[in-house]
């Protein structure tokens, strides 16, 4: 374990994050855009997706797949943010400016995770 200290925080948000799509489904599948069928699987899906993403970052044998995979579950993710700013229940209170905010954040975390390429 002489990886750095963020390598191993990257891994636990999005273990965390994973987590939280089975603890609250029902918050996840309210931001699902109307075009995507089975919000449902897709939220579970995509919690799968994330904790086996930051697993995969502990091991330098998966590092890398896995940096490649959080890159394109982040592009994947856009729609989401998007539609949260523009479908008020999607939007789930949240103000706007902190749903804008996101928009470029995911592109943060994207080169956070390139970086490591």
């Amino acid at each position: 374990m002489n990886e750095p200290w963020h390598l191993y925080l990257m891994a636990a948000i999005y273990i965390i994050a994973g987590i939280s799509h089975f603890v609250k489904p029902q918050m996840y599948m309210r931001t699902m855009p109307n075009y995507l069928p089975n919000h449902k699987a897709l939220v579970l899906i995509s919690g799968v997706s994330e904790i086996a993403l930051g697993l995969g970052l502990l091991s330098s044998e998966t590092r890398d797949i896995c940096l490649i995979g959080i890159m394109l579950m982040l592009i994947m993710f856009l729609s989401v943010h998007f539609y949260m700013l523009t479908s008020k229940e999607a939007g789930a209170g949240i103000p706007k400016w902190i749903l804008y905010l996101r928009i470029p954040l995911q592109f943060v975390l994207m080169y956070w995770a390139y970086s490591y390429l």
